[in-house]
């Protein structure tokens, strides 16, 4: 490809948006930025911290005297919060339910783009999440908005938690999804939604190699353009 950009993918909880984007970025040898563990990591540092999940000043506070680093390794890339690997930890149930609320904070949203914005200067990136493309990098050259229904994202889910040896039940997944998604829409700072010059992308009938690739597809035609 002619010139490196910068890819933004958002959409909501379990539709694809991580697997895809870990391929595309392997495929176009960019810097893959997964910022949804970002805000994991810190709320599994909550939780563990016992502090008020819906206080906006401790959350900041937290996050504060918190490092987090992004390390690529084949296949993906490991989370390290305050220097302990936590890949596998922020991605239980326990974190899962609580992400929501603590991503929603201000002072927390603002501190994880400033940290994000500068994973992204000056290279190739392909960075997803839920509002990359309205709020983290408004000026990315390609923007897509995946999404599926929430009966496919709930199976994608529970087939995920059955390799890690979660058992949630199909239909208590669909009710937690449905759930996540409303307070991502609704939340007051950087709500999920489509940016306005986003390729809407509907993975619900898509194998994970078909929906890389039409990703693939718009990267090569808007780097070719710059």
């Amino acid at each position: 490809m002619t010139n490196a950009i910068q890819i933004a993918i958002d959409g909501p909880a379990a539709a694809g948006k991580s697997t895809i984007a870990k391929i595309v970025a392997e495929k176009l040898g960019y810097v893959y930025i997964d910022t949804g563990a970002m805000y994991r990591a810190i709320t599994l540092k909550a939780l563990n911290a016992g502090i008020n999940m819906a206080s906006n000043e401790e959350a900041g506070v937290l996050l504060a005297d918190t490092e987090i680093d992004l390390i690529p390794i084949e296949g993906g890339q490991k989370v390290l919060l305050d220097g302990e690997d936590v890949s596998e930890a922020i991605r239980s149930q326990y974190v899962t339910k609580a992400v929501s609320e603590m991503a929603a904070h201000e002072l927390v949203r603002r501190r994880m783009v400033e940290l994000q914005q500068k994973l992204a200067e000056g290279r190739g990136v392909v960075m997803d999440g839920r509002d990359i493309g309205t709020h983290v990098l408004p000026a990315a050259a390609l923007k897509v908005f995946m999404s599926a229904s929430v009966e496919e994202r709930a199976r994608r889910r529970f087939e995920e938690n059955k390799k890690r040896n979660i058992t949630t039940p199909l239909e208590e997944l669909q009710a937690e999804i449905a759930q996540r998604d409303k307070m991502d829409s609704e939340r007051e700072v950087a709500p999920l939604q489509q940016a306005q010059d986003a390729v809407y992308l509907d993975t619900t009938s898509l194998s994970i190699t078909e929906a890389a690739a039409a990703i693939m597809k718009l990267a090569e035609e808007r780097s070719v353009a710059l």
